[in-house]
């Protein structure tokens, strides 16, 4: 257990764990964390957004003109758009304004919202850490929104003679400096999801009350014990890490999480293939093959402990159906993955199980900062460089090949 926020717990049998040398991995440990320490207080690294000393390239007065604004669309892609896709689900709840989303290139839903015909009171947020990601700039120009509305545009991106940047120049867009050591999946703590974050009405201090966090025994504990596990699941071949979602809020955070694991740890013939699976759905097609199908897999189960929700009628029930009496739809999840667990740990499949406990700014927040570093602590005990991700720009190079 993590504090109040979250339950992660291991269902992990030892005999299921290959040996290894622990004197060897806790000096691992001992100097990655060092490491770790070092990169939080430098403000040239990517983990400095977990330093109590960060500041973003914003002021909350700079945005006290767009927060009147009850309509947003948000256009990015990859890690300039998942981390505030996450927070959104996630806190949907908590938010009073209607957000598009413009996460691929969608042609219809491109020409439905420009019937909307309501651009003029929606305020656009353009995120591109290079400035020149071509699906952003497809979506971005298509709509056709500069010269009528250039004072509802803000753009998030890298000071350099990029296109976006050019535009946001030439049109005099609400310009905020995207940081250039911080990379897409790694940024939703900075400003590319803490903007966006104020602008839907939440507070961005409230993700971050993680000072020394890293210190905390359980969350250090936790971490430690569970990048171990993920080591030893790796160098054994068990590289399919499957994802199974219990709640709907939880699937964008999934998303964010899948790109994190993926393009972090993906490299050099090494990696961890993550794939998403929505239960109960899943249960009905997928589960066949979990359970009796290639078993070089390990599981993470994401649940948010909530018993909201409406209840069954006991008077539509059946004969024979009595254990749904007086059940909300809520519990039947709940009794649903109770099942998966005790089936796995019947038949010796490794899982964990990840609770949350609270619908909050602050959980959601050392939820980011828990994976980025056990991604980033794994990734440094299998040798690579977790922040780089080399292999993206070849499509990236052969789109702009085929189109010019």
């Amino acid at each position: 257990m993590i504090g109040s926020k979250f339950n992660l717990k291991n269902y992990i049998r030892k005999k299921h764990l290959i040996n290894s040398d622990n004197k060897k991995l806790s000096k691992s440990y001992k100097k990655i964390f060092q490491e770790v320490n070092l990169e939080i207080e430098n403000p040239k690294k990517t983990l400095n957004i977990l330093s109590k000393k960060f500041k973003f390239n914003f002021k909350s007065q700079d945005l006290k003109k767009f927060k009147k604004f009850k309509k947003i669309a948000i256009i990015g892609m990859g890690g300039s758009i998942l981390g505030t896709e996450a927070i959104y689900y996630f806190l949907k709840q908590k938010i009073k304004k209607d957000i598009y989303f413009f996460d691929n290139i969608d042609t219809e839903k491109l020409i439905k919202f420009k019937k909307l015909n309501e651009t003029k009171k929606t305020l656009f947020l353009v995120i591109s850490k290079s400035g020149n990601t071509v699906e952003t700039l497809v979506n971005f120009l298509s709509l056709d929104l500069i010269k009528k509305n250039a004072k509802n545009i803000i753009v998030i991106s890298e000071k350099k003679n990029s296109p976006l940047y050019l535009l946001s120049k030439k049109f005099n867009l609400f310009l905020v400096e995207h940081k250039s050591y911080i990379g897409g999946r790694y940024s939703v703590l900075s400003e590319v999801g803490m903007l966006p974050a104020e602008l839907l009405g939440l507070k961005s201090e409230k993700f971050k009350k993680f000072d020394n966090l890293i210190k905390n025994k359980n969350f250090k504990s936790t971490l430690i014990n569970n990048v171990d596990m993920m080591y030893k699941f790796y160098i054994s071949g068990k590289t399919n890490s499957v994802i199974l979602n219990f709640d709907k809020s939880l699937i964008s955070l999934t998303e964010w999480y899948q790109q994190l694991l993926s393009e972090s740890l993906g490299k050099k013939g090494k990696g961890f293939f993550p794939i998403i699976s929505n239960l109960p759905k899943d249960n009905h097609s997928l589960m066949q093959l979990y359970l009796d199908g290639n078993k070089n897999n390990f599981f993470t189960i994401f649940d948010v402990i909530d018993q909201k929700g409406p209840k069954i009628k006991n008077k539509n029930l059946f004969s024979g159906y009595n254990f749904l009496k007086n059940k909300s739809v809520k519990s039947v999840m709940i009794a649903q993955k109770d099942a998966v667990k005790n089936v796995f740990k019947k038949q010796g499949l490794k899982f964990r199980n990840f609770e949350i406990l609270n619908k909050d700014e602050e959980s959601l927040g050392i939820i980011f900062t828990y994976f980025m570093l056990e991604t980033i602590l794994l990734g440094k005990l299998m040798g690579l460089n977790p922040f780089d991700q080399p292999a993206v720009e070849s499509i990236k190079k052969e789109t702009r090949r085929i189109l010019s």
